[in-house]
């Protein structure tokens, strides 16, 4: 009898994300938090080099990443301290330095595509990325922000339910 009781327990808290593993993985809102720094991260770096360029509405890319930033700031504040007590939870020492090193990393692999591409061929290839994001709503933002794409990892896997 007390095996029958005992064990259903069992099963159900071996199927509960523990502590140490919930420090190894993501869960849906983490993921879209780094992403969505992501997102931000690279936005900012096309801005900066494809400036020279126009969005839809005649203001230079780089306006145009601003303008979109200052729509959004308390979503990406939002993302931020969403990493922030993730990295705190999971035993960061530096919390904040891990968020800046995550932030840069996302801006050094765009820039490298920026290094090694002629500067109109970067452009064409991203600039399209500023125009797209300067149209979005909150939601779509959102959406655009917890989609995993290949190409786009998160840096830990999904935790499973």
């Amino acid at each position: 009898m007390r095996l029958a009781i005992l064990t259903p327990l069992v099963v159900f808290l071996a199927l509960q994300v523990s502590p140490v593993a919930a420090s190894q993985c993501y869960r849906p809102k983490e993921a879209e938090a780094e992403q969505g720094i992501r997102i931000h991260s690279e936005l900012m770096v096309i801005g900066l080099n494809c400036q020279h360029m126009s969005s839809a509405n005649g203001k230079n890319l780089y306006l145009a990443y601003r303008d979109f930033t200052g729509r959004y700031t308390n979503l990406f504040a939002a993302y931020e301290g969403i990493l922030l007590t993730y990295f705190k939870n999971s035993g960061v020492s530096d919390p904040e330095a891990k968020l800046n090193t995550l932030r840069t990393d996302f801006a050094n692999k765009i820039s490298n595509d920026a290094a090694t591409m002629r500067p109109d061929m970067f452009c064409a290839r991203y600039a399209p990325r500023i125009q797209k994001a300067s149209v979005l709503n909150y939601t779509d933002l959102r959406r655009w922000a917890a989609t995993i794409f290949p190409s786009h990892p998160v840096s830990r896997p999904l935790c499973s339910s």
